[in-house]
């Protein structure tokens, strides 16, 4: 009876943390009426190019697993779209990052198992299945962002100054491209952009896809100034200018209230370290004349 009521409790335990995992991924997404028409570019492309459209008919157990899993929790746009804030690479796709996260679904619970010998290990099956997102890809995104924007003023800078030249924006992202001593992530996806516009891209859509690549609100709205005065015809160069004036100023603002910050953030490390060591310092021969013969005075 007890060993029924270990299974029982065992199997509610599983199946209450996917429970809690799909509610808890479910409030956060965002809402139907939520969302941008960017996103509904997203959505449409992905539904074009998405990996897991293969897996659709095939006979294999594994594929109708991986399928039934990815559809099952809705992580089928999560993975496509956390593929291509990594910039696409092309030593992994969506299929693989979402074995990643099965590998690490089995492997942490059984880890777990070694040292403790308890069957209730298996309630961190969702952790060990988000934890590629949180300890990895995550950070993978954010430094591929802070590589991209950090030269970004810069970038508009010199577009809005070859356009005044006479130069069309293309064209001008095209020679900057070109002069760029080093590609960072910035001159690799502009040179995608490039490209996208040669193979038959309209030049909205080229655009739209990189602020979808970047992931970065500045982006998204350098790509919409650009399509704004497009449509409406008008001067694109003082466009440009005011908004790389407001990117420095936002930036230089960031930067203040960080420094702000410093001193406030400061006081975990001082209290924790700094002023044990201080008073360790300061009372520790005043305590050892105390014990080996007391005070001199």
């Amino acid at each position: 009876m007890d060993k029924i009521t270990g299974i029982l409790l065992l199997v509610v335990s599983v199946v209450g943390s996917f429970a809690v995992f799909s509610a808890v991924q479910r409030f956060f997404s965002p809402r139907e009426d939520e969302r941008s028409p960017i996103s509904d570019v997203s959505d449409m492309e992905g539904k074009e190019t998405s990996v897991f459209n293969k897996l659709e008919g095939s006979k294999n157990f594994w594929d109708r697993l991986d399928l039934l899993l990815v559809r099952g929790m809705g992580q089928e746009k999560k993975l496509e779209q956390t593929y291509m804030l990594l910039g696409s690479p092309r030593n992994t796709d969506p299929l693989k990052m979402l074995h990643l996260k099965q590998v690490l679904a089995v492997l942490l619970p059984a880890l777990l198992f070694v040292p403790t010998q308890s069957p209730f290990v298996l309630i961190f099956v969702p952790l060990g299945f988000l934890l590629p997102d949180a300890a990895y890809y995550s950070r993978k995104i954010r430094a591929r962002q802070e590589d991209i924007i950090r030269n970004f003023p810069t970038f508009v800078d010199l577009s809005a100054l070859m356009i005044e030249s006479g130069l069309d924006y293309m064209t001008a992202f095209t020679r900057i491209v070109q002069i760029a001593p080093v590609k960072t992530g910035l001159e690799l996806e502009m040179e995608r952009t490039i490209n996208e516009v040669q193979l038959g891209y309209s030049r909205r859509d080229a655009l739209r896809r990189l602020s979808l690549r970047t992931g970065l609100q500045e982006v998204r709205s350098f790509a919409g100034l650009i399509i704004q005065s497009d449509e409406l015809g008008t001067s694109l160069v003082e466009l440009l200018r005011n908004y790389s004036t407001d990117m420095r100023f936002r930036r230089l603002n960031r930067a203040e209230k960080l420094a702000a910050q410093a001193s406030t953030k400061m006081l975990i490390p001082l209290f924790i370290f700094i002023f044990p060591t201080v008073f360790i310092l300061m009372l520790a021969p005043m305590i050892s004349d105390l014990i080996t013969g007391g005070m001199p005075f």
